[in-house]
């Protein structure tokens, strides 16, 4: 199965990789380092589905991605989750604002948004 490419995207913006370093910190869900240093971000496919066809093959696939942004500021979030949106609207589209939080534990800063990519085969 094809993937979403986020992380090649991302990897080719100047504008995110001042912000996350080089290769960014943008990981998968859950494979995030321990003590990584922020801000960060990962995603998850939440949705998607094949393109499929009565006469053939699904050529594309749609994947519907989550992206959290990690930070020790409400800004350092929030410029994190503009530079990647920034990086990925060309070839992606933002569906979804799903707000700001704060971790009450760690006080980490959190900025979340969805991304709808469509991947030929």
């Amino acid at each position: 199965m094809s993937m979403a490419p986020i992380f090649v995207v991302c990897s080719a913006s100047s504008q995110v990789t001042a912000l996350l370093g080089n290769p960014p910190r943008l990981y998968p869900f859950g494979q995030a380092p321990q003590n990584v240093a922020k801000p960060y971000a990962v995603w998850q496919v939440i949705g998607g589905s094949p393109e499929n066809y009565i006469s053939d093959r699904p050529d594309t696939d749609t994947f519907a991605l989550q992206v959290d942004v990690y930070a020790d500021s409400g800004s350092s979030a929030s410029a994190v989750g503009d530079a990647i949106r920034f990086a990925t609207e060309l070839e992606a589209h933002t569906t979804n604002y799903n707000g700001d939080s704060r971790d009450k534990e760690t006080g980490h800063y959190r900025h979340s948004f969805d991304i709808d990519w469509i991947v030929t085969r």
